[in-house]
């Protein structure tokens, strides 16, 4: 039997949920969010649409047998620029503010949300190298485009 494990980071898209959510219904809301000074971690993010192609490529590559693959969109981007762009694609520039890491942190692990803050702040990369040498792949969808799509959903939905 030949298996394949992928290892997605975070997968976002159409009718995502959760904190992406989220974060998206706060950016078109203008709620100001104290993540200005939060540039320097780097997070993997995967569209569905290229984490599905990812998944056809491994049913149909034979190098793709009894491997552990990684999977992203090839950009690695700060939770600032996330917001950022996301507020772009949207139309509403996000309105982030400075506020000190320590004081954040102690914001959050008083209310109970210590792991929202790793999230946001620490860095989560993963490196698919392997996987595009392996398989002769690459994220066929680029980061900027999938958040419009994700953008574009969310002004149709009735979230507004």
């Amino acid at each position: 039997m030949e298996i394949v494990i992928i290892r997605p980071p975070l997968v976002y898209g159409p009718r995502v949920k959760a904190n992406f959510e989220t974060m998206i219904r706060w950016i078109y809301r203008g709620i100001p969010l104290p993540f200005l000074g939060v540039t320097k971690n780097r997070r993997s993010l995967v569209a569905i649409e290229n984490l599905v192609d990812l998944i056809i490529a491994c049913l149909i590559h034979p190098a793709a047998a009894n491997q552990i693959l990684l999977v992203s969109d090839g950009e690695d981007i700060s939770t600032a620029e996330i917001l950022r762009r996301v507020g772009m694609c949207l139309g509403k520039p996000a309105r982030l503010f400075y506020m000190p890491k320590s004081v954040l942190k102690g914001l959050m692990v008083m209310i109970g949300m210590s792991g929202v803050y790793q999230r946001l702040y620490e860095s989560l990369q993963v490196d698919i190298d392997l996987t595009e040498k392996l398989l002769n792949w690459t994220p066929p969808i680029r980061l900027n485009d999938s958040l419009q799509k994700l953008a574009d959903n969310y002004l149709n939905e009735a979230h507004l």
